[in-house]
């Protein structure tokens, strides 16, 4: 069992990402603020076939200011990776040495995040107003993902990652967990339930909020782990952009109505919106879906799987898909009715005319 007293030099990777817009043209990105494509990390076993497609631009931002449990106020680095589709991951590279309690400590603190949040949007906030003239639709959302990495090398300070898990789960757990007091044996056991190992002197156990990686040269495995985190963002904000939409059909339909309304609504620009929003909705799933595939490394893929099953990615998806179904049926019984109604006023109207007719004629005669 590691002795809570034990020190331990690590990192901690924050990974906090936003949504700036609907589109970035990255070319012309390229062009306002110093930046390169950014490779996918790689190991000997990794095929060159496993790549961002198309490549996202790697951005240095300032040192970002940190106040946090254990460490202090500190300066850390900070570099944001921008999408095509608008997404931007902000990493926060937070050193440490510190004793395995005061690590927990610290993971405590990490479960209120919102100075950490804070701290990303201060750094890329000079990088937006930058790269404006190169983003379609600019807005930049209220919402955030943030997930924490606790990458510690394996040396002789730690006991074999076997060990650690069968003589220290719980302290394995409350760093994953971000929970400083101790957990029950189901808890730790559902903790610890999603993991991987490549070898045996390698660990990733992921959880909801964060995950903790005993590895060296794991870069590819830390983009993995953001990338899946940008991808929960995305499907968040999307389905954000539905509810709204939907809220907007249902205002409309509940809306009252005065004796001339139904005969002009047409509703035509709220199903023109409808409509830009399911493209909008359908590119994301797919864009994200494919901008990294990872079939022929088993070991990148398996990581992903994990996240995309703590993160229900395939039920956000379902939701997006089902929730556009809804937005799209609303509007279209809304369509109807006025349509209905138009027509009910073309067979007033043609009544009325026929009387009128009628009445000038019978006038004429008198």
């Amino acid at each position: 069992m590691i002795d809570l007293s034990t020190p331990l030099s690590g990192t901690v990777r924050a990974a906090v990402t936003f949504d700036w817009g609907d589109e970035i043209n990255l070319e012309h990105a390229r062009q306002l603020a110093p930046s390169q494509f950014y490779s996918l990390a790689r190991r000997p076993r990794t095929p060159s076939s496993i790549a961002y497609r198309p490549a996202p631009l790697r951005f240095h931002l300032p040192k970002a200011t940190l106040s946090l449990a254990s460490l202090g106020e500190i300066e850390v680095d900070a570099e944001a990776t921008v999408f095509d589709f608008a997404a931007v991951s902000v990493a926060l590279h937070i050193p440490f040495r510190l004793s395995a309690g005061e690590l927990t400590r610290l993971a405590g603190s990490l479960s209120e995040a919102e100075p950490i949040v804070q701290a990303a949007r201060r750094a890329c906030d000079s990088l937006y107003r930058h790269l404006l003239p190169a983003i379609q639709t600019p807005a930049w959302s209220e919402l955030s993902e943030e997930y924490f990495v606790f990458v510690l090398p394996p040396d002789d300070s730690l006991p074999s990652p076997a060990e650690l898990v069968r003589e220290s789960g719980g302290w394995l757990a409350s760093l994953v967990r971000l929970e400083p007091d101790a957990l029950s044996d189901e808890e730790i056991a559902e903790s610890l339930r999603l993991r991987l190992s490549y070898s045996p002197k390698d660990l990733l156990i992921l959880e909801w909020s964060a995950a903790l990686l005993i590895d060296r040269d794991c870069e590819e495995t830390l983009q993995t782990v953001e990338f899946a985190n940008l991808q929960l963002l995305e499907f968040r904000h999307t389905d954000t952009r539905i509810d709204d939409q939907l809220a907007s059909a249902y205002s409309l339909v509940h809306s009252p109505k005065g004796i001339w309304s139904p005969f002009w609504r047409t509703h035509v620009q709220p199903l023109r919106d409808l409509g830009d929003l399911k493209i909008d909705a359908n590119s994301v799933v797919e864009r994200t879906s494919n901008v990294l595939k990872l079939m022929g490394d088993q070991y990148l893929a398996r990581t992903y799987r994990l996240l995309a099953e703590k993160f229900h990615l395939e039920q956000w998806a379902q939701s997006i898909h089902r929730s556009l179904q809804v937005a799209e049926s609303v509007y279209q019984v809304l369509s109807d009715q006025a349509a209905r109604y138009r027509t009910e006023l073309l067979e007033v109207t043609v009544i009325v005319l026929i009387a009128i007719e009628i009445a000038t004629a019978w006038l004429r005669h008198n």
